[in-house]
Parts: structure tokens; C-alpha cells; sequence
């Protein structure tokens, strides 16, 4: 080894400054490089936004992918704050543009829930560009200021009136940094959906000028519709179960309907993040559907075999959507909810609406439970035919007689066979014999 590479002192430590550590290890922030990481900078951005409609200051949204592959999100929330801070003697805009963890979304204040707490947002979007600009109207004033893979080109400026408030970023993603800068329409479109679906009455709209293509989403029906368009191709058993509960500060809602089929399709969203990993909202969700069911079956004396998650889960399309003032999810791209409190609280929560429900619809209560109760049989049956296919008899091989009945145990040397005469005596025989180890002819 090189003399050079055995030296490991201080002036090989290397601190990395603010946003160069995102060009650094781009994956740690955005998940990849690819192409789920270039389109998670517009989710970034556009996440924003959705935190301003969830205080209720914003019904709009636009998304715009432009000739070359720009980028712009538009919304008609407050804006960013643009006066000087008080640490930094500089514009807050330029703070929440070029600062990790910097932002509005820590003390409760500004939004009571975020889906963007983490604070890398859009100074990490900022940091992975090769140009970016952000207009802010807000105070009656339109603010502007230029960046290029993170830093400032020019100052905040006033560059007109405004008789609105909403922000505009404008971005280029960096063709050093990703495998390919080309935007998808559709990917796009199934996240700005679910956005939509998640916040009944705010407008989202995507416009591609490369196609053409457009589409606009609202939904007043929030994620009741949201199970609708999951079952739109689907034979649905039964009306919507839905029901939105509060407690301990945390918003619950949850919408459900079981389908002929033999897929399910649960979606678990916290604070508008989908949750693509789980956690610990939707292990609470399964919990509470496995032992609602099985107690209701018990109930009505309808079953004697205990249902498991996956039977309750067959033919089952449900969106769980939760908001909390503190989601503390695990990795920069929040694709996994990590709070431990949120796991009793949607448990009861699901376990006392779902309860009330099947109570007040015996109907639809039995033709849930029947539905869960025959993917039980079947799993039971298949596991039976598998365990029959997989299994070598301990006396496989052996050219005996049809009239054999074998036990379960393999090695031979553990079993034994019994051989009596007569169809009477094999009856007697098999109904005394341990059918582990013992075969009887």
C-alpha cells in the first residue's frame, strides 16, 4: 500500500458544504439517480405546495413539463417568505433555496401538518439542477432569483406587481448528476392523481408541451373516489366504507371495498407521502381488519377456522391516509412512516369504525366475512396440496397396494406399519393408529 493511502489524519476529514453534499450522494436524498430519483425532484417540489393546501391556502396546482425537459410548479398558496432573516441577513427565500433542514414546517405554526418536516425539499431539487428559478408573489410584489446547481446567480429582486400570492419554481434537472433528464407524463400523472384524490377540492393539473398531453384532477370525494377508481374494472360486493377519525392530534381516514377478485390493493399515505414500504399505519390498519373480522365471525358463530391477514386482504382495495404533526419516516424519500405511537392509534381507530360499520350492515358483514372465510379454505387446501406434492412418503417406492393408508412422517425410521386383514379391521385400525408414524395396509 502507498504510503499517501496508510496517512489518515484531520486533514483528510472533509466537510462538505450545505447542498454539495446532495451532488455528493445524490442517492441518500432522492433515492436514486435514475429515473424514480429525477421524478421524485418534481414530487419534491410539488409536495411543497401540497403543504400549503393543507392548511387551506391553496386549491391550485400546476405542473408543466416543458420542450427540453424544464420543469415548472406552479401553485396559488402564500409564497415563500421573501423578508430578511434574522440569523442569516439574508432573504428567507434564498435560505429555504439553498439550506438543508431549512424551512417553515418545525414549529407547528406555519403548517400544523407537512409532509415535507424533513426540510431538504427543494433546496435539494435546487442543488441537483443545472439552472433554477423561483418566483414568489406575495405582499402585492412579484420576487425573483436565479440559481445554478445550488447557488445563487442573482440577488432576490422585485420584478413586478402581483395582485395574488403563489409560488413558481422553474427547474433544469442536471445531466451530470442523472442517467437521463427525460420526464415521464404518465408516472407523473399517477402521483399528481393520488395527490388529488388525497386533498378533495384542490386542482391539479399537468401539462406536457413535448405532446400535447394534458390532464386535470379534482376529486370532492377525496379517497372515497380513490377506491372507486381503484375497483373501476373490478365487480365491487358492496357500498364504500369510509370513515375519518381524529385522536391524539392525528387525522385518520380510511375507505374500503371488497371486490370479486382475489388481488388486493391497500395504499397507506402519511401526511401525503405515499408510503410505498408501509409502516407503522398500515400494520395497524391489518391488525385491526384481522381481528374485526375473526371477532365478528366469532360472533355470529360463522366460522371455526382464525382468518389471517392475507385472507382478510383478498379482494380488498383501500387507501389509508393519515396526517400527524411529527411523521418521523425512515430515509430522505419517506417511503416508510416509522412512528410507533401511529400503530395503536389506527388500530383502534379502524377497529372501532369498522366494528360500528359491520354491526349497522349485517349484509355486507356476512359477504366480507364469507369472502375472507373461503380465501381461508382455499389457503388451507392449497397448503395441503403442496405439503402432498412436496412430501416423500417414507414408504414411497414401494410397490404396495392401493389400500394404504400412510402417515405423515418421512423417515422411515420413525414409522411404522401396521397390516391387518379385512376392510372391517382397516376401519377399526385407522380410527386407533396415530396418523403421524403410523401406516396401516
Amino acid at each position: 500500500m502507498p504510503e499517501e493511502e496508510k496517512e489518515y489524519t484531520a486533514k483528510h476529514i472533509t466537510v462538505l458544504a450545505s447542498l454539495e453534499a446532495i451532488r455528493k450522494r445524490p442517492s441518500m436524498y432522492i433515492g436514486s439517480t435514475g429515473a424514480r430519483g429525477l421524478h421524485h425532484l418534481v414530487y419534491e417540489a410539488v409536495d411543497n405546495s401540497i403543504d400549503e393546501a393543507m392548511v387551506g391556502f391553496c386549491n391550485k396546482i400546476e405542473v408543466i413539463i416543458h420542450k427540453g425537459n424544464k420543469i415548472s410548479v406552479i401553485d396559488n398558496g402564500r409564497g415563500i417568505p421573501v423578508d430578511i432573516h434574522p440569523k442569516y441577513n439574508v432573504s428567507a427565500l434564498q435560505i429555504v433555496m439553498t439550506k438543508l433542514h431549512a424551512g417553515g414546517k418545525f414549529d407547528k405554526k406555519s403548517y400544523k401538518v407537512s409532509g415535507g418536516l424533513h426540510g431538504v425539499g427543494i433546496s435539494v431539487v435546487n442543488a441537483l439542477s443545472k439552472e433554477l428559478e423561483v418566483f414568489v408573489k406575495r405582499d402585492g410584489k412579484i420576487y425573483y432569483q436565479k440559481y445554478s446547481i445550488g447557488k445563487p446567480l442573482t440577488k432576490v429582486e422585485v420584478v413586478g406587481n402581483a395582485t395574488e400570492t403563489g409560488t413558481k419554481v422553474v427547474f433544469l434537472p442536471d445531466k451530470e448528476i442523472f442517467d437521463s433528464i427525460e420526464f415521464s407524463f404518465d408516472i407523473l400523472s399517477s402521483r399528481l392523481r393520488e395527490l388529488a384524490f388525497l386533498n378533495k377540492g384542490v386542482k391539479i393539473s399537468l401539462k406536457d408541451e413535448r405532446t400535447n398531453q394534458e390532464n386535470t384532477f379534482k376529486y370532492d370525494g377525496g379517497i372515497v373516489e380513490f377506491v372507486e377508481f381503484l375497483n373501476k374494472n373490478k365487480k365491487p360486493m358492496h357500498e364504500i366504507i369510509y370513515f375519518n377519525r381524529e385522536k391524539n392530534n392525528t387525522q385518520v381516514e380510511v375507505a374500503m371495498q371488497y371486490n370479486e377478485s382475489y388481488r388486493g390493493d391497500i395504499f397507506a399515505f402519511a401526511n401525503n407521502i405515499n408510503t410505498t414500504e408501509g409502516g407503522t399505519h398500515l400494520i395497524g390498519f391489518k391488525t385491526a381488519l384481522t381481528r374485526t373480522l375473526n371477532n365478528y365471525a366469532q360472533k355470529n358463530n360463522m366460522n371455526d377456522v382464525k382468518l389471517s391477514s392475507e385472507d382478510v386482504r383478498e379482494g380488498l382495495a383501500a387507501v389509508i391516509s393519515v396526517k400527524l404533526q411529527e411523521p418521523q419516516f425512515e430515509g430522505q424519500t419517506k417511503t416508510k412512516l416509522g412512528n410507533s405511537e401511529i400503530k395503536g392509534i389506527v388500530d383502534s381507530i379502524v377497529s372501532t369504525g369498522l366494528g360500528i360499520f359491520l354491526d349497522e350492515n349485517p349484509k355486507i358483514a356476512r359477504l366480507v366475512v364469507e369472502k375472507s372465510i373461503t380465501a381461508a379454505k382455499a389457503r388451507d387446501a392449497a397448503k395441503k396440496a403442496r405439503e402432498l406434492t412436496r412430501r416423500k412418503s417414507a414408504l414411497d417406492g414401494l410397490s404396495l397396494p392401493g389400500k394404504l393408508a400412510d402417515c405423515s412422517e418421512t423417515n422411515p425410521e420413525l414409522c411404522e406399519l401396521y397390516i391387518v386383514e379385512g376392510d372391517s379391521a382397516g376401519g377399526s385400525a385407522k380410527q386407533g393408529r396415530n396418523r403421524e408414524f403410523q401406516a396401516i395396509l
